[in-house]
């Protein structure tokens, strides 16, 4: 079944509005969020269960069997939400590895979940303002908070506390979507990853597969862009 939808990519979330397609057996790093309209077919190492929502922990492996309409969102597993719907499947009660326990996590999902705070601490903000013009190279967090005009330590927490996410993971995912935008534009794999900071296209595509169990072909191939 072909991925046939929308998606956006902001750091800390991949989202995708669509056909829920077939994923042959992987596993990612993120923690991946199923909203189904109709039930789609997930198996693991422990079983299968036929389900319209479902939260898959990080490193699970999986696969799954859609063509329903619905939702699928990748959360970074590090970050405070990531970490909140780990804790949903281990809630269960059930091995963190069983599409039940996966099952049961989505059933518990209530509206909600996924909100994020409205505003940011103003040197926060000056940090993400300055982020995207440093990503054809290393961002330390030293430097970052220079710009922001707050000690790194400071600057940390913030991100952790304020955006959920820690400073590299919150690097990486901007990395992603740098590297999205510039492949939007007709750009090549190899002149997208120099774009975002990565050493040539197999590292942009070893990093994207190991997040979202995707390649950067199939984020793009039948996907539109918002």
């Amino acid at each position: 079944m072909t991925w046939r939808g929308t998606a956006t990519l902001r750091p800390g979330r991949l989202g995708y509005r669509g056909t829920v397609g077939d994923a042959h057996r992987h596993r990612h790093a993120a923690v991946q969020v199923v909203l189904a309209d109709e039930p789609v077919r997930l198996r693991g190492a422990d079983g299968d269960e036929w389900c319209r929502s479902a939260v898959i922990p990080a490193g699970a492996e999986h696969e799954m069997h859609g063509g329903a309409a619905g939702q699928l969102i990748w959360v970074d597993a590090t970050g405070v939400l990531g970490r909140s719907l780990l804790a949903r499947v281990r809630g269960t009660g059930l091995p963190a590895g069983s599409p039940a326990a996966w099952r049961a996590a989505g059933e518990s999902l209530a509206e909600g979940w996924a909100d994020e705070p409205t505003s940011l601490h103003p040197a926060l903000r000056r940090a993400v303002e300055a982020v995207p013009a440093m990503l054809d190279a290393t961002v330390p967090l030293t430097e970052v908070a220079g710009v922001a005009g707050i000690s790194a330590s400071r600057l940390g927490h913030l991100f952790r506390d304020e955006i959920g996410l820690p400073f590299r993971a919150y690097v990486r995912w901007a990395r992603l979507q740098r590297a999205i935008e510039h492949a939007r534009t007709g750009a090549t794999l190899t002149d997208s990853a120099h774009a975002a900071g990565f050493a040539d296209s197999a590292h942009l595509t070893r990093v994207c597969h190991d997040m979202f169990g995707l390649a950067p072909s199939a984020l793009t191939r039948g996907v539109r862009w918002e």
